[in-house]
């Protein structure tokens, strides 16, 4: 297979189901609609040999100076170690490194042992200086 990464979005429907079967929790569709509106950086894999279907995808959220957050790296299943989620986190990462400003504070939380992947683009844990905390709106 033939892949292609792209700085490009998504829309929501594609989001959602990107989401749910690369293993993330399931959004709303309108929760997609808002989100995805502002995003400051988007990076979409598509499959080539498939007509250019989204497979993958990553984002970078936040107010594009002081704070960001990486969010939303995912990969279907059928894609899955091949490296897809290194090539996400590259362009992410090229992108930080191109258009973010000097201390901005990139963060993002890693599920399982994707904090192997993260931290060879730099990421390191925060603990015990900080500790992350979440709560799920329902």
């Amino acid at each position: 297979m033939k892949y292609q990464a792209r700085y490009q979005d998504v829309d929501p429907e594609t989001y959602i189901h990107l989401r749910v079967t690369g293993g993330l929790s399931p959004k709303t569709l309108e929760a997609a609609k808002i989100g995805l509106s502002n995003s400051i950086c988007s990076v979409v894999i598509l499959d080539t040999e498939n007509n250019n279907e989204p497979i993958g995808m990553g984002r970078i959220i936040g107010d594009g100076a002081c704070h960001c957050q990486v969010v939303d790296i995912c990969v279907l299943p059928a894609h899955q170690k091949q490296g897809l989620g290194k090539l996400i986190m590259q362009k992410l990462k090229d992108f930080i490194d191109e258009s973010l400003p000097a201390s901005c504070y990139i963060s993002l939380i890693a599920d399982g042992e994707a904090h192997k992947l993260y931290g060879s683009y730099d990421f390191k844990e925060v603990w015990p200086a900080s500790r992350g905390m979440a709560f799920l709106k329902k």
